[in-house]
């Protein structure tokens, strides 16, 4: 079976979009996406949920990324989302691009190719998200249509939040199944706390303090 993500519901190739840039601050700073859970760095984890995608964009500092992988900073280097997402769609000639976060090790294709196909499943849509459990939008996760996103980006005047950046927008809500036994797909990782869990669901023992 081919993969999803691998055709635009239409006529392109499906690009993605990972924003991997921020201060971390909550982690004490450093590279967050170059962290490991489960054996591999968690930006390895979100690149691999997005094999077919072309090209794999990666907003954020000078970091290890596989060969074809392009690698571009924002403007303001650390500006936060809006100015990463614009400088990650400069990169993108396709007509439908996922855009993920770089701190989700549990992400998989199987949910990258949903949220494809719910968007194909709405024409009028200008994109789809991922609810999670407890009915909270994940920005982060999520399907678009190219043009959309940047006919948004390039009205956004002052420095605005994805949230409001976003709102402008036809969008489609995505309950996305929480596997038994497995953390869900859009668990992320904002704190030490969050990557212990994080480790020790995937079999690792959580940092020792200290």
């Amino acid at each position: 079976m081919p993969d999803p993500t691998a055709a635009d519901p239409g006529t392109d190739a499906v690009a993605a979009v990972v924003l991997a840039g921020g201060r971390a601050a909550r982690m004490g700073g450093g590279a967050k996406p170059q962290l490991q859970v489960g054996g591999r760095t968690m930006l390895d984890a979100v690149l691999a949920a997005v094999p077919a995608a072309r090209p794999r964009v990666v907003v954020g500092p000078p970091q290890p990324v596989p060969a074809d992988v392009v690698l571009v900073r924002e403007d303001p280097p650390g500006g936060g989302p809006v100015p990463a997402l614009r400088a990650g769609l400069a990169a993108v000639p396709t007509g439908v691009v996922v855009v993920l976060a770089a701190d989700l090790p549990f992400l998989t294709p199987e949910l990258v190719a949903d949220l494809v196909a719910d968007l194909a499943a709405h024409p009028t849509a200008d994109g789809v998200l991922v609810v999670d459990a407890t009915g909270r939008d994940q920005y982060l996760l999520g399907a678009w249509r190219t043009a959309s996103l940047r006919a948004r980006v390039a009205a956004a005047g002052a420095p605005t939040s994805l949230r409001a950046l976003l709102a402008g927008l036809q969008v489609s809500r995505f309950a996305a199944p929480a596997p038994a036994g497995r953390p869900a797909p859009w668990t992320d990782c904002d704190t030490p706390a969050d990557l212990d869990r994080a480790r020790a669901a995937a079999g690792v023992p959580p940092t020792p303090p200290g």
